[in-house]
């Protein structure tokens, strides 16, 4: 984040930008009170933006409990080019590695301090655990996090790193490079789930020119008796991040 003056001032443009930017931050609904007292203005001050935002789809009401962001702005977010082309290529090798390995799978790209997940693939079979279109994480607690950042140059690192130490997710910089690091090496991730029992994170970049464009992860979940093993997975999972490469390099 820039700590430079801003060389123009639209105040009813930075009151709408600091409720969306508070909204996406918030762990549960805020109420208009809320809203106003976390953003430092009156609440005459912001009810007409609430009014129009909830117009425009980009804000809701939760019942009577307060104001929660759509999803608006990441459905727009989608139809950005590089992301759109990502998710074509995508979905169709998502699809078969899905039938290949009998667990589910899905899609992350990085967000300012964090991992979004922009696509998933359920399993064929009836047991896995699916992560839900727009999940995040910040990129320091999340595996797919630790494989966007470890396939990204020095500088694209360092900007990451700064955005993550503005946002205070990241607590334990050292160890979190070092992994990354590691995963870079061995050119995939293995990693036990941090939200889970029971559920590995098998992880591997897609590359588009040297560096990770999104992070396609399977949340392993052994079967009893085993149908595909864990190894045989990640197989499946390196020669489908490759076979998406190509395809965008193509």
């Amino acid at each position: 984040m820039s700590t430079k003056p801003a060389k123009y001032r639209a105040p009813a443009l930075d009151k709408g930008l600091d409720i969306l930017e508070l909204l996406s931050r918030a762990h549960a609904p805020l109420t208009m009170t809320g809203v106003a007292a976390a953003i430092g203005y009156s609440k005459g001050e912001i009810f007409r933006m609430l009014q129009v935002l909830e117009e425009r789809g980009y804000i809701a009401r939760a019942n009577d409990a307060g104001y929660v962001l759509t999803n608006r702005l990441f459905l727009l977010g989608m139809e950005r080019p590089p992301v759109k082309s990502l998710v074509e290529a995508a979905l169709p090798v998502m699809h078969r590695l899905a039938r290949e390995t009998l667990q589910p799978c899905h899609l992350a790209v990085a967000s300012g301090d964090q991992m979004v997940v922009i696509a998933r693939i359920e399993p064929p079979d009836d047991l896995g655990f699916v992560v839900r279109v727009g999940h995040r994480l910040p990129l320091s607690r999340s595996t797919s996090g630790a494989v966007l950042f470890a396939f990204q140059t020095d500088e694209v690192r360092a900007d990451w790193l700064a955005r993550m130490d503005a946002a205070g997710t990241l607590q334990r910089r050292k160890r979190f490079i070092a992994d990354a690091d590691a995963i870079r090496t061995q050119g995939y991730a293995m990693l036990p789930s941090g939200d889970v029992d029971a559920v590995t994170d098998l992880s591997a970049p897609i590359l588009r020119r040297g560096s990770a464009a999104g992070a396609l992860t399977i949340p392993y979940v052994e079967r009893r008796p085993v149908k595909v093993s864990m190894k045989a997975a990640l197989e499946h999972l390196r020669a489908a991040v490759d076979a998406i490469s190509q395809e965008l390099t193509a």
